[in-house]
């Protein structure tokens, strides 16, 4: 691994990398499916299936590794399980430690910062701000903010252009291929985490520029010349 990265922006993915909000995730999911007389699903799979936006993680609910189900199904259960997940969202979520006092010490080096997520605007903003960690970010991009999302690189180069960085100059930290995709198509270096949720494939797996096994790590490697 690069033993340090010379940067002046960084750009971390929000769930399984900054907090890990399965918890809440399963909850709406366990809701939704419960309303529509569906069977249950475990929070194993659930976690599984996290990663691609919620109108993905709907679907695998319904669809992974069953029978065929009515195909308007995830249609109708996708405002079911928005109603749910924004009546817990941030209910039961937990900030992965030291991610406050990492950002925090990223600011003081006067490194320029972004979360770029699949989930929705309407859960990331107010997730952010319930954790405390939105005054961190310059720019925040969500799975709705462009027509795309991760893989796509495109949320990566808007958010480098919001925060007026090059991508050459700019590192990505998430925990999955959704980021390392992105991260490379954009020209980013990127570092993934081992504990996040990599949609049941070992993130070791993944190609990337390095792995970190906590968050305070990131200090030692990363920092602005």
């Amino acid at each position: 691994m690069k033993l340090k990265f010379d940067v002046d922006a960084l750009l971390f993915d929000l769930d399984g990398t900054l907090l890990d909000t399965i918890p809440d995730l399963y909850e709406a999911a366990r809701r939704m499916l419960e309303e529509l007389g569906q069977p249950a699903r475990s929070i194993e799979e659930v976690t599984r299936f996290v990663g691609k936006g919620i109108q993905n993680l709907v679907i695998r609910c319904l669809c992974d590794g069953r029978p065929e189900v009515d195909p308007d199904l995830p249609r109708r259960a996708l405002p079911v399980f928005n109603r749910h997940y924004a009546a817990v969202n941030g209910q039961s979520t937990r900030m992965y430690e030291g991610v406050e006092e990492t950002l925090a010490e990223f600011a003081r080096q006067g490194i320029r910062m972004a979360c770029v997520t699949n989930k929705a605007a309407d859960f990331t903003a107010p997730l952010l701000e319930k954790m405390g960690l939105a005054s961190f970010f310059g720019c925040v991009v969500s799975g709705d903010t462009l027509a795309v999302r991760k893989p796509s690189p495109e949320p990566l180069l808007h958010a480098c252009e919001v925060l007026g960085v090059a991508p050459a100059r700019t590192l990505m930290v998430g925990d999955s291929a959704n980021d390392a995709t992105a991260a490379q198509a954009a020209g980013i270096p990127v570092l993934l985490l081992t504990y996040g949720y990599s949609e049941g494939r070992g993130v070791d797996s993944i190609e990337c520029d390095g792995l970190v096994s906590n968050f305070p790590a990131l200090k030692s490697l990363v920092g602005r010349s």
